[in-house]
């Protein structure tokens, strides 16, 4: 089954006392890229979660958003700068004097001051808090490889009824090839009998004529390779493994042929189904590009 590189999966759950929240999200890129955000303070999370998701993706510029909401405040001290505090009441007071006004500061005025208080968390269980997120990340990489997949099926029926026209105008082809060089002959026969004036025409020399154009325009090696490398593209897309490079690299193989057909064709109609083949082969190009 093929996968697209473009995909997205989010997951929230509580668990632990934390309340988690992952998402995942990823788009076009050569090779497996991943960069995480996390809360400050879970930085170890970062290279845990490139290693987990790095085992079911290969190929993507990946993005991974993470949020922890510690539910359970036994964990959190809250310190009081009390020099800051004292400072700041004798301030208060030295106004009051100077200018006559009443001193009228409360506890609740204290806390429009932030640099008075600060907020202290115990070094958190990292084995604890990653157990946790794995189950959080689970859940969204699940949803994450379904939409791959979804895309993937979508991008494999395209390829491949563009893979079915590509074989159409090949059956063309093959069946125009001989005729080009029945009339080819035909018409040396003709231009011969012109030349001499209808005097007899050596029939030897008219067949080894018709037999260096015949292998000239030969496509048979051709197409019979192409056939083979649409077959291969099929195996493919039933393979359980990333094959976005080799499908890549067979497309090349496709145009190869492709161009060695028209290079070789003399024949209007045979020009114009190798055109119509290339075209073809572009769009499956460019829909391979998104393939994981």
């Amino acid at each position: 089954m093929i996968r697209s590189m473009t995909g997205f999966g989010r997951a929230q759950d509580i668990l632990d006392g934390m309340s988690i929240s992952v998402e995942l999200k990823s788009v076009n890129h050569r090779y497996f890229e991943f960069s995480a955000r996390t809360p400050r303070t879970f930085g170890f999370l970062d290279e845990k979660l490139k290693h987990f998701f790095q085992q079911y993706i290969s190929r993507g510029k990946t993005e991974c958003y993470v949020s922890i909401e510690t539910l359970d405040m036994q964990d959190c001290t809250v310190d009081i700068n009390h020099t800051l505090a004292s400072g700041y009441m004798k301030a208060f007071q030295e106004l009051s004097d100077r200018y006559g006004l009443e001193n009228d500061m409360t506890v609740a005025s204290f806390a429009r001051y932030n640099d008075i208080f600060s907020i202290r968390k115990e070094d958190a269980d990292e084995e604890r808090v990653w157990n946790a997120v794995k189950t959080v990340a689970e859940q969204a990489l699940r949803s994450f490889l379904a939409m791959r997949e979804a895309e993937g099926e979508k991008l494999k029926a395209d390829v491949l009824s563009r893979c079915d026209l590509i074989l159409e105008h090949v059956a063309f082809i093959e069946e125009r090839s001989p005729e080009t060089v029945r009339e080819y002959n035909e018409k040396l026969l003709e231009r011969m009998k012109t030349v001499l004036e209808d005097v007899h025409v050596d029939e030897q020399r008219l067949l080894t004529e018709a037999a260096i154009y015949a292998d000239k325009i030969a496509v048979a090696e051709e197409t019979v390779r192409l056939r083979s490398h649409i077959d291969q593209m099929r195996a493919f897309m039933d393979a359980d493994q990333a094959i976005g490079r080799k499908m890549d690299f067979l497309v090349q193989e496709f145009n190869r042929e492709a161009n060695t057909i028209g290079s070789k064709a003399q024949d209007v109609a045979i020009a114009k189904h190798v055109i119509d083949i290339k075209a073809e082969i572009e769009k499956i190009r460019e829909q391979i590009q998104n393939v994981e």
